[in-house]
């Protein structure tokens, strides 16, 4: 396009561009009041818990001292199909973006086309005439009132909101895997405690089977023991069970097929180990941290740049379309200086009657966004309570796990010395029964209590949004600029 024809568009551009305006609100991040320290954490708390500052909780599970947990979380965040969800979420939203900002620029296409027409001898001349042409066309929409521009800005915050569900995802996913992984050691534990009882039971019998080959119990004392017995022998299968499935949804987070992880979770190992003391800094530390807050914040961005997209279709749309070329009637004429074309023109659109349509559009939009701003309020919340949650199951576990050690203890005490005393014949064997079942049911408490206190701490982690590195996450943002 030469020179001559290219001013008009300029001094079109450069007029319309001046009077330039975005409509639709501005966004702005919303104010909540969020308490200055957790209400849950007071003296009783202490030494378990501190109100310092928290640390780097990138790669929290570190601190549950397990090496095999550290390996499998490790390997879930490369390869868990949840995650590449997630990555596959936030390329959609880059590309997105991209597609979005294309608006602002012309869109320039080329086109060639040749005919040959021959006219009727009986209605015209009868001659044949052939006819070339090539060139190029432009179209371009100006952004005038703010539509693009507030497209692109609810695209961006869009992959920022893909972003954070990507980190949020890790966070979930570490989660998972460790609370997973504490489930088949707590179940492996219950199985080794059952077998434990079992085989004391069965000593319990035998001692019984003599005294009565001796006369000196009875053929009931025996049917007790053996009811006993069995009904301990009978946990079993449903604590492998257990196991089993928490086993399969460990290979299944990690993308494996079931039963992949079972030579490498056999048992002997015992559960990871609670950190003798756990720091959770105040609430605002936390809300930064946890990515789904940030979602929660970046959707309610990109919903209020969408009233902004609504509110601009309901203005006059202009737009500046032109084309330059050659045409002539043979191929080698089109080279010549007189085959030269070109077409310039400038239009605006304007909608006058919709019957409601666009307004009810904007409404529609502020509606969303309005839902997009109770939910983040929800998310904010939903993170104060998961905190306070934690901490109190945290703490009450400690205070059980105290009490059902010292339970343990007597318990089994008190089942050496029934069973003593019934093989001297101090006692009946109601008694040695009754203490067998408390050794069995302490011991099971004492094991998912344990085990309870494992999975408060993972569930404290994840409250605190620990789990995704912010220099990965400003890496991944860094990809995102144009």
């Amino acid at each position: 396009m030469s020179a001559g024809h290219a001013r008009p568009w300029i001094v079109l551009a450069s007029a319309s561009l001046a009077g330039c305006i975005t409509v639709g609100p501005d966004y702005e991040p919303p104010t909540t009041d969020v308490p200055s320290a957790w209400s849950r954490l007071d003296a009783a708390s202490a030494p378990a818990v501190e109100a310092t500052t928290a640390g780097d909780l990138s790669e929290w599970w570190l601190r549950l001292d397990d090496p095999l947990l550290s390996e499998l979380v490790a390997e879930a965040v490369r390869s868990a199909p949840d995650l590449q969800s997630a990555q596959a979420r936030l390329r959609e939203a880059r590309a997105r973006r991209g597609a979005a900002a294309a608006d602002f620029y012309p869109g320039v296409g080329a086109s060639a086309a040749a005919s040959r027409n021959r006219s009727s001898e009986e209605t015209g001349s009868g001659t044949t005439r052939e006819l070339y042409a090539a060139g190029f066309d432009a179209r371009w929409e100006l952004d005038v009132f703010g539509g693009t521009r507030r497209s692109v800005e609810a695209a961006d915050a869009d992959v920022e909101s893909a972003v954070a569900s990507l980190e949020d995802t890790q966070v979930t996913l570490a989660a998972e895997v460790a609370a997973n992984y504490v489930e088949v050691r707590a179940q492996q534990a219950l199985i080794r405690i059952a077998r434990n009882n079992l085989d004391s039971q069965s000593e319990t019998l035998q001692i019984t089977e003599w005294r009565e080959q001796a006369g000196l119990a009875t053929a009931q004392e025996v049917a007790q023991a053996r009811t006993n017995r069995e009904r301990t022998r009978a946990l079993i299968p449903s604590l492998e069970t257990s196991l089993a499935e928490a086993e399969h949804r460990l290979d299944v987070l990690l993308g494996l097929a079931p039963g992949s992880l079972h030579a490498r979770l056999a048992p002997g190992a015992n559960l990871p180990r609670i950190p003798d003391g756990l720091a959770v800094g105040i609430p605002a530390d936390a809300l930064r941290q946890r990515p789904d807050v940030r979602v929660a914040e970046r959707r309610l961005a990109a919903e209020t740049a969408r009233v902004g997209v609504a509110e601009a279709a309901r203005y006059p749309a202009f737009s500046l379309s032109g084309s330059v070329g050659v045409e002539a009637l043979t191929v080698g004429a089109l080279d010549s200086s007189g085959a030269g074309t070109s077409s310039l023109l400038g239009g605006i659109t304007a909608p006058i009657f919709e019957g409601g349509r666009l307004r009810g559009q904007v409404t529609i939009q502020d509606a969303v966004r309005e839902q997009a701003e109770v939910s983040y309020v929800q998310t904010l919340l939903g993170a104060l309570e998961d905190v306070e949650n934690a901490l109190v199951a945290l703490t009450r576990t400690r205070e059980r796990d105290a009490a059902l050690t010292a339970a343990v203890e007597s318990a089994r005490t008190a089942s050496r010395l029934a069973q003593a005393r019934y093989s001297a014949g101090l006692i009946d064997f109601q008694s040695v029964l009754e203490t067998d079942r408390t050794v069995l049911a302490v011991e099971e408490s004492l094991a998912r209590t344990r085990a309870d206190g494992v999975l408060a701490v993972v569930r404290l982690y994840k409250s605190l949004g620990g789990g995704w590195s912010p220099a990965a996450a400003s890496t991944s943002a860094g990809k995102d600029s144009p």
